[in-house]
């Protein structure tokens, strides 16, 4: 007597489970989806992909009868669920619209924000092709392509100098796939992308766009700090000591301690006379057990940091420190502008010097430049007012 199998309950869920999802899929509201391949919902972290379907498109994996699909060579019952499931995840989030994070599928991250862990922090194995074109979609519906990744990254201690100042745009055209395959984008650099886009996503990607509005992302400091420019531009008088060092002093050293080294804060600080009176070069180095030259090289670390963070630094501090010089000339008083010219000379120098010593420089040249040799780089010309006060430098570096 022939034996005749009789299906278990467990596929008879799935057949049911995929006819399901196969009539909501086919309806106009999914249409947009059906040309893209299902690798396109597919998790790095997910187990048992059905690879031999990945490539198929939606549309064609849609019109295949189950039977079929459940007979193809390396398909089994486990992959099988897995098929099921990322078709889930299409009906649960298959738009590249940003989405309220309340609903977004379970599948993407436990605490409810697709491409996070439950703590909330980014898990690059959390996210799908789905998830970077959402954030991709932010980037470019807000005009933020321009923007250079170092400038809104968490913090540049490990993103490497080669992609301090590669736009946003250069990667909202690509998948992730793509972008791996790129020469010189490892998992660090990838992480990095991810990071940025994924910041960005959270601050503006809930954000409508209005025709008379525009969005702004900046780092929140520097946002602190261009404020208060903006208003010490437009009142008269110079503010106090403490006001500049509230104001200007603190914010810039904190975010110098967000993206430098402990021994570059413990510099700039010095430098600023934050524990104490003013330090040249000479007593820095001194008072570090470094070389003049190591000393050279932090102080442009330091510079770098902050270009690359608020390009229009340097335009915005040697204005106020303009209007500050020429408010002195026009009064009796002299309030103490010394630490404010110190921090300008130090987050953005009239001129820099790459030294040279007797060891050789550990810093990263740009393209053009050599650490190998001492030089002055000159800066964009400054207002009349602040090329008097350069003097400072001398009484600096000593």
């Amino acid at each position: 007597m022939k034996s005749i199998k009789t299906a278990s309950v467990e596929e008879i869920q799935l057949v049911s489970r995929f006819e399901g999802l196969r009539r909501t899929l086919l309806t106009d509201e999914h249409a947009a989806s059906l040309e893209r391949p299902l690798a396109f919902w597919a998790l790095p972290s997910d187990r048992r992909l059905p690879l031999a379907l990945l490539g198929r498109t939606l549309r064609e994996l849609l019109h295949t009868p189950f039977g079929e699909l459940a007979s193809t060579p390396g398909i089994g019952q486990k992959k099988l669920r897995c098929f099921v499931k990322l078709l889930a995840r299409v009906v649960a989030g298959d738009t590249v619209e940003p989405r309220d994070d309340a609903e977004a599928p379970a599948e993407y991250g436990k605490a409810g924000r697709l491409g996070t862990t439950p703590a909330g922090e980014l898990d690059p194995s959390a996210v799908s092709e789905l998830v970077w074109a959402q954030w991709r979609a932010s980037v470019v519906r807000h005009g933020l392509g321009d923007e250079p990744l170092g400038r809104l990254a968490p913090s540049l201690k490990n993103v490497t100098r080669a992609i301090w100042y590669t736009p946003l745009g250069d990667y909202t055209d690509k998948t992730l796939d793509e972008i791996r395959a790129m020469r010189t984008h490892g998992e660090k650099r990838v992480q990095t992308i991810l990071e940025v886009f994924h910041a960005v996503h959270t601050a503006v990607g809930q954000a409508g766009t209005q025709g008379h509005l525009a969005v702004r992302v900046v780092p929140r400091l520097i946002d602190s700090v261009e404020r208060w420019i903006g208003q010490v531009l437009r009142r008269p008088g110079i503010p106090g000591e403490d006001e500049i060092f509230l104001r200007l002093v603190t914010p810039l050293l904190k975010q110098v301690g967000c993206d430098g080294s402990r021994q570059i804060v413990h510099l700039a600080e010095n430098r600023l006379g934050v524990h104490g009176p003013i330090t040249s070069v000479r007593q820095a180095a001194h008072g570090l057990g470094l070389t003049r030259a190591r000393i050279y090289q932090l102080l442009n670390e330091i510079s770098d940091l902050m270009t690359v963070r608020w390009p229009d630094g340097r335009q915005r501090a040697h204005e106020v420190l303009a209007k500050f010089e020429a408010e002195l000339a026009n009064s009796d008083q002299a309030p103490n502008l010394e630490q404010f010219r110190a921090a300008v000379e130090l987050f953005y120098p009239v001129n820099r010097r790459v030294a040279s010593g007797r060891g050789q420089p550990s810093g990263e040249a740009r393209p053009g430049e050599s650490l190998a040799d001492d030089y002055e780089e000159p800066m964009p010309a400054l207002p009349e007012a602040s090329q008097q006060q350069c003097g400072i430098r001398e009484l600096l570096t000593g």
